[in-house]
Parts: structure tokens; C-alpha cells; sequence
């Protein structure tokens, strides 16, 4: 039976395996456990591994190193790929006041740190690993086990110590001010979701309009004669003709006074482009589409890789095969389809023509489901092996004695979130299904959890009853609780910011799943919240409803 032993208490790989997959699998079936409607999910992963830890399992220290941070790795990588599409657009509308909000709750959290370090004693580490474990930050655990690590050479156990005793009632606190906010401006749900769904659809980026010509100025001009006289955002898609005759529009298309036509332009444009064109009539789409049985309308998914980074205009699709592109859906939000728009592999574009048009573009953009659903590699691993570079780079600031680092968590969150933003400058193909992300991040994620959760688990009940662990219990729910309360009453009273939203940015600058699911419990899962790179909450953007 020593194979046995050997497997159970030993040091070998096939050890370290066998204990990993028991923690995570058992750790994700007690995290469906609900307790008065709230369950930790993949969390109690942390916690089996401490209990494991406790009784005595352990894993080699080099391999459970490595298992650790390329898991850490896995997970900021992964959630840097989903939030930077949307990175830089969440800053508009609105966008930087949540972020600044945002940062307001993080910066508020470090100040109590800070003060409740000085006038309890409790070592800085320590501080730390609770501040982690109160705002439910695995990230900033990483990065603070990491730092510690550069900095002595060693690892402190009271880091994780610190952020297991205090994350179960971090969780608790962000729900509970949730809660508590909601009861002291007696929100009002069905008010506050009439108010996001007019905020929703307003926000959208294409916008559809049905206008007649008045303008003397349009009349018996081409329409690439009608881009040079106003600069505005627009895509003339149907042009009725006085005589009845309806056609799709091109660039020698001709307008005359009377004629009306099917626009598509952006909210922002969208009264600039109406006087300027005459008026405003009451036509549906699918009006539009009844007028001439030959017209169908498709949206055809890019999947051909050589497509990727290029404009728009360069495909010349609409001379070549007599076919208007007027939108291009893209991560949910629906664009403009203008010449210059880059095009990116994963982008549904809105298609209006003739059967036998529409098929031939198929054709050249490919609409291939099976092709995206092959993972891209290359591209997970350029940016894995860029973001361990960039977080590796010792940076110097004044008044610092040793050099600061972006470590394993902030390089490739960082790397990732420009890849997918920019990488199809570059030819980087950075589609990704949901799917595929999901499961590397849960991966990932999970792997940290575990490894973290058996290194700390030596001593830890120890911590607990003979080391002030309750304490520390204390002191992670004022962390978490009082800069929740005093920001969220802010946002709510001065910025007026709708209560769903402010549910999403509780959840994102505390990056908790759980406050996500109790915002979606009660506005639906279509509720918008925009918060732009909260690690382990996606970046939300509204989600545009699809219109034809």
C-alpha cells in the first residue's frame, strides 16, 4: 500500500493533482450552498483548502507556487480579454463619475486600513491580506502576497491568514449596505428600472430613423455628394421614391424633395441629420422591408481571420454586389456601419439587399460559427508571455526605496485589456466565445483559491482563537462596510446615479460576484451597470436591444 501513501501523503506531482482537483471539486459543490438566500460560490474553495491544510495535506512548495500564480495568471488574464472591448468606451456617458466613485470606496477602504493599523498595532501584512478579504479582492491578494515576496524574499502566511477571516463577512457587509441604501431612499424598484431602460435605449449607439426629403439643398444630389456637406455620422440604408420605386442606396443614388428614406445614425446625430434632411415620419423597419419583397435582411457573423483590422469601406461590398451595410453589433452594442469602421473577427454585420447579394457577401465574410469557435492561442499566449514582461519591469518613483512592480496580476490585466482593445491593429485575432473565456477564468481562479486556501491552512485555527482572528473579523467589516455606506449615500443623494447601477458599482469596486447577483436579483440580468476594468467584474456597457 505504499502507492497509496504515497499518493495521499506524499510530495509527488500526481499528489499535488489528486489534492487540488479534491478541494476545487468539493469547495465548488459546498459553494452551492445556500444560507438565508446567500451562497460563496467557487470561495469555499479557500476554505476547504484551509480545512485540508489543517488536517495535515500539503503540496510541495515549488509546485504549489507555480500552480498559485499561473493560475492568478489565468484569471486576470482571462477577465482583462472580456472587460477591454469595452474599457475606454465606459469612461463616456457617465462612465468616469462611476469611476470615480468607484475609486472613492477603494481609497476609502485603504485610509481605515491605514488608521485601524496604527491604533490596533496589527502588523501591515496583515492589514493587508484583511483589506483583501474584505473588499472580496483574490487579485489583490495575489498582487500583495507577491509584492511582500519581492520585497523579503519570503511569503507571510498572515496575508492569506488575514483575507480567509475576514471575506465571509466582507460578503455579508456589500450586501447588507446594498440593502441598507435601498431602505434609506426608499427606492422604488419598478420606478428605478423604467428609469435604466430609458437610459438603456438611449444609449445605444446606432439608431434607426424614417425621414422625408424638404431640404431644396438635398434635392437631386448623389448621396456621397450629401457626406461632403454634413459632417455627421449617418448611413442612408432605403430610398422610397416619389414614383413608388424603392432601392437600396448607394453612393450614385440621387435624392429629390419627397422622396423618404430609412436612416441610420448615432443618438448624438441624430437631430442634426433630421433638419437636415427635411422631417421625421412614422415608418417601422419592418415597413421598410414589406415595400419590396426582394430585399431580405441578414446579419452575417465575420469569421474569416484576414478580415480583421480592415475598414470597412476597403471590402467594397456595396458596389460589388448591390448591398447596403448599415450596422455592425458588436459585444452587444450596435455601431454605425461607416466606411472607415474597423472591422474585428466576432462582428455581426446588419446586411440589406437581394437574396442572391446577401449570399455572396456571406461568402466573403464568412458566417462561420464553427470557425469562432476554435480558440485563438496564439494570441491567449502573446499576451500571457507580454503581461508577465510588462509586470516583471522594476519601476522607480521618488521617496520609494525599492523599486514597484506590476507582479503577476497587474502585467497580464493589463496587456489583456489592450490586446483586446487594439489588438486587430497588430492582426491579433482576440474573439473569444464566452464560454471558453468562462472556463479559463473559473480555472484560474479556482487553482489560486485552492493553492492559497492549503498553504494557510497550517495554523489557522490557531489564528483564530489564540491570535486576535476574531478581531480581525471586526475589522474587515468596518473596511468593507463604512466607505460602502458614505459612497453609495453620495452617489445616490449629489449624483442621482439610478439604484441598479449603483448596486453594479458596489459589486465592481469591491469586484464581489455575490453583490452582482443581488443587483440581478432585482433588476434582472438585463440591468446595465458601466464600471470600466473592475477585475472579476466585466465592464458592463449597456446591452443594446437588436433592431433590423
Amino acid at each position: 500500500m505504499s502507492w497509496l501513501n504515497e499518493l495521499l501523503w506524499g510530495e509527488g506531482i500526481g499528489h499535488s493533482i489528486l489534492l487540488l482537483s479534491f478541494v476545487i471539486a468539493l469547495g465548488i459543490q459546498l459553494g452551492k450552498i445556500k444560507v438565508f438566500g446567500v451562497s460563496l460560490g467557487i470561495t469555499l474553495i479557500l476554505f476547504v483548502g484551509i480545512v485540508m491544510g489543517q488536517l495535515g495535506f500539503s503540496i510541495n512548495h515549488g509546485v504549489l507556487h507555480f500552480f498559485k500564480e499561473f493560475g492568478l495568471i489565468l484569471f486576470v488574464y482571462s477577465v482583462g480579454m472580456q472587460v477591454g472591448p469595452g474599457f475606454f468606451s465606459s469612461f463616456k456617458k457617465g462612465g468616469i463619475t462611476l469611476n470615480m466613485l468607484a475609486c472613492g470606496i477603494v481609497f476609502l477602504g485603504v485610509a481605515l486600513t491605514v488608521i485601524l493599523h496604527f491604533i490596533t498595532g496589527v502588523k501591515m501584512t496583515t492589514m493587508v491580506g484583511i483589506l483583501s478579504g474584505a473588499v472580496t479582492n483574490t487579485p489583490g491578494l495575489g498582487a500583495a502576497q507577491q509584492a511582500f515576496n519581492d520585497m523579503d524574499g519570503m511569503n507571510d502566511p498572515t496575508i492569506a491568514l488575514g483575507y480567509a477571516v475576514a471575506y465571509p463577512l466582507g460578503v455579508i457587509g456589500i450586501i447588507l449596505a446594498i440593502i441598507l441604501i435601498r431602505y434609506l431612499f426608499r427606492v422604488n424598484f419598478a420606478t428605478e428600472n423604467e428609469r435604466l431602460k430609458n437610459q438603456e435605449e438611449a444609449a445605444n449607439t446606432a439608431r434607426p430613423i424614417s425621414l422625408i426629403v424638404r431640404n431644396p439643398a438635398v434635392n437631386d444630389k448623389t448621396v456621397a455628394e450629401l457626406f461632403q456637406l454634413i459632417d455627421r455620422d449617418f448611413v442612408i440604408s432605403r430610398v422610397w421614391h416619389s414614383d413608388r420605386n424603392i432601392e437600396i442606396a448607394n453612393a450614385a443614388t440621387r435624392l429629390h424633395e419627397g422622396d423618404k428614406i430609412f436612416v441610420i445614425t448615432t443618438e448624438q446625430d441624430r437631430e442634426a441629420v433630421k433638419i437636415f434632411f427635411g422631417e421625421e415620419f412614422d415608418m417601422d423597419r419592418s415597413e421598410w422591408i414589406k415595400m419590396d419583397s426582394q430585399l431580405i435582411n441578414r446579419r452575417i457573423l465575420i469569421t474569416k481571420p484576414e478580415l480583421n483590422g480592415k475598414h470597412l469601406g476597403d471590402l467594397k461590398l456595396r458596389s460589388t454586389y448591390g448591398i447596403n451595410i448599415t450596422r455592425v453589433n458588436r459585444a452587444g452594442v450596435d455601431l454605425v456601419a461607416n466606411p472607415h469602421l474597423t472591422l474585428q473577427v466576432g462582428d455581426r454585420v446588419n446586411v440589406v439587399g437581394t437574396a442572391e447579394g446577401v449570399a455572396n457577401v456571406e461568402k466573403v465574410l464568412g458566417n462561420s460559427m464553427k470557425r469562432l469557435n476554435e480558440p485563438n492561442l496564439i494570441t491567449i499566449f502573446v499576451g500571457i508571455f507580454l503581461g508577465i514582461v510588462v509586470g516583471s519591469i522594476p519601476l522607480t518613483f521618488p521617496g520609494i526605496p525599492q523599486p514597484v512592480k506590476l507582479g503577476l496580476a497587474g502585467g497580464p490585466l493589463i496587456v489583456a485589456i489592450l490586446i483586446s482593445r487594439f489588438g486587430y491593429k497588430y492582426k491579433l485575432i482576440t474573439y473569444t466565445t464566452m464560454s471558453a473565456n468562462l472556463m479559463l477564468r473559473e480555472m484560474g481562479i479556482a487553482m489560486f483559491l485552492a493553492c492559497v486556501g492549503i498553504g494557510a491552512g497550517e495554523g489557522f485555527v490557531d489564528t483564530i482563537v489564540n491570535n486576535g482572528g476574531f478581531a480581525w473579523i471586526g475589522y474587515g467589516f468596518i473596511i468593507t462596510f463604512v466607505p460602502l455606506i458614505i459612497i453609495g449615500c453620495i452617489a445616490r443623494y449629489f449624483y442621482k446615479i439610478n439604484y441598479f447601477t449603483l448596486m453594479g458599482l458596489i459589486a465592481g469596486s469591491t469586484t464581489d460576484h455575490m453583490g452582482r447577483r443581488t443587483r440581478q436579483s432585482y433588476a434582472g440580468p438585463d440591468a446595465t451597470c458601466q464600471i470600466a476594468g473592475a477585475p472579476g467584474i466585466p465592464a458592463g456597457g449597456s446591452h443594446a436591444r437588436p433592431f433590423h
